[in-house]
């Protein structure tokens, strides 16, 4: 791998765990297998197909970093307490957002009424205009064409379908735990 709310409201289908669907171009959800090892151990990431491989965010490593304490200089920034979240360990100095509604350019649909956003400018807008309807995250994880479907033929991830609730879910720290169990259940 290179280098992108409340339990019972956790609405989550299980894919089949079959490869080709992290290639069908629309976003998934992976969850670490529990035998997995390593960096990417307990890890719940949301997956975005792009030209030659795929990019994720992390969505349960929150950091200790807020907003306010990255940026103590912008007054908008100072409203928030939230923790940004490690995405990931490529472009870790870069800001990226993951919204409930169109923040407009530089971003794209993920399903519904979520959008991502890679531009600064619309990241800078977002936290002026409506800080709180996003969850932030400080770089990604990246894959080469084919090297994802390799990863979970070999049983590294299990799949689910993304839903908003569990996307701007609070409590992360269990969010793997209990996103495990639901899609041992749906087996």
């Amino acid at each position: 791998m290179k280098s992108f709310l409340v339990a019972g409201l956790i609405s989550i289908a299980a894919i089949s765990p079959n490869a080709a669907n992290a290639d069908e171009g629309k976003p998934i959800l992976l969850v670490a297998s529990p035998a997995m090892q390593g960096f990417y151990s307990e890890t719940t990431v949301l997956v975005l197909p792009k030209k030659g491989g795929h990019v994720g965010f992390i969505l349960n490593r929150a950091s200790r970093t807020t907003l306010a304490s990255a940026f103590p200089d912008e007054p908008h920034s100072a409203r928030l307490a939230d923790p940004i979240y490690f995405g990931g360990p490529e472009a870790m100095k870069s800001m990226y957002a993951v919204v409930r509604r169109d923040p407009g350019e530089g971003s794209r649909r993920l399903f519904g009424e979520v959008f991502v956003t890679v531009s600064a400018k619309t990241v800078d807008r977002i936290i002026e205009q409506r800080p709180h309807e996003a969850r932030y995250f400080a770089g990604f994880i990246a894959w080469e064409e084919g090297e994802l479907s390799k990863e979970i033929e070999g049983g590294q991830w299990l799949m689910a379908e993304p839903d908003e609730a569990t996307l701007f879910r609070r409590d992360t720290d269990v969010m793997w735990r209990d996103l495990v169990e639901r899609i041992k259940n749906t087996l």
